[in-house]
């Protein structure tokens, strides 16, 4: 008997079948992303996340990530298994991660990353080397991207589903990871200006390697800050410097590439708090 999830190939109604084949215990509406997405467990006890498209924007982001998921593997992303055609669009299978995301949008693009219950501001004051672990797992995702050949497009806190209890934390929603290096045709990439690169709002710009280490240098800076404002920084100097030459506006300013950014960090990250940069 094929499997319910990974065994169908197409189905006219994807909820309808979902609910029929097993309990579907959580749904997430249609969100900017234009995907509506669900939790599903099956007879047995498996646990699963289905994402589907539901514009015709989301269906392209879709197609692009299935090709990056099939060049990139990590055990920090959370990989699309299956391809199922839904109605008219598409949707994918990813085995289920437990963990809250660290930030979510809501209308407007607007989001709470600073009230105390928030799974930001809970986060934020965990301890410094929990922290730290967290984004030195960020880091080696980032390095088995830039191997594959591709770079990194709107990552941001509302990528990082991280599980309090269990300690872990998983990368998702890199729809828009895509080969680099290429030139930007659009008068903006999608993402969160917090973590964005200068480039990525330039009409004829190129984004590269170089990108992905600024993007990568603000998820450092952000994270390891105790606010929303960057006014209470948890890291060493040697730390916040490595940050600030991974975010220069100029990109040959920067890092020239992932492993040289990661390298640079890993050789602060264990130094004392006063050793010398």
């Amino acid at each position: 008997m094929s499997h319910p999830l990974l065994g169908v190939d197409s189905v006219p109604d994807l909820e309808g079948y979902l609910r029929r084949v097993g309990v579907v215990f959580r749904v997430f509406g249609q969100r900017d992303s234009g995907c509506a997405s669900y939790g599903v467990r099956l007879p047995g006890g498996e646990r699963w996340f289905v994402k589907q498209a539901v514009t015709g924007d989301a269906r392209r982001s879709l197609e692009r990530a299935w090709a990056f998921h099939r060049s990139v593997r990590h055990p920090v992303i959370v990989p699309q298994v299956h391809r199922i055609a839904a109605g008219d669009g598409a949707a994918v299978v990813m085995p289920w991660r437990e963990g809250e995301v660290l930030y979510h949008a809501v209308a407007g693009g607007r989001g709470d990353r600073t009230s105390p219950g928030s799974p930001m501001a809970r986060f934020r004051a965990l301890p410094v080397r929990e922290v730290l672990g967290v984004l030195d797992r960020i880091l080696d995702a980032h390095l088995a991207v830039e191997a594959a050949g591709h770079v990194a497009v709107d990552f941001y806190d509302g990528s990082l589903l991280h599980d309090f209890a269990g300690r872990t934390v998983h990368l998702v929603d890199l729809d828009e990871y895509r080969p680099g290096p290429f030139v930007l045709e659009a008068e903006r990439l999608p993402g969160s200006r917090r973590f964005m690169a200068p480039e990525e709002f330039r009409r004829g710009a190129v984004v590269d390697v170089r990108t992905t280490v600024f993007t990568l240098g603000r998820t450092v800076r952000l994270l390891l800050d105790a606010g929303d404002e960057e006014r209470a920084w948890r890291g060493t100097p040697c730390q916040l410097a490595v940050a600030h030459r991974a975010t220069r506006a100029v990109p040959g300013e920067r890092y020239g590439s992932v492993r040289e950014f990661v390298d640079a960090w890993r050789a602060v990250a264990g130094a004392a708090t006063m050793a010398p940069c």
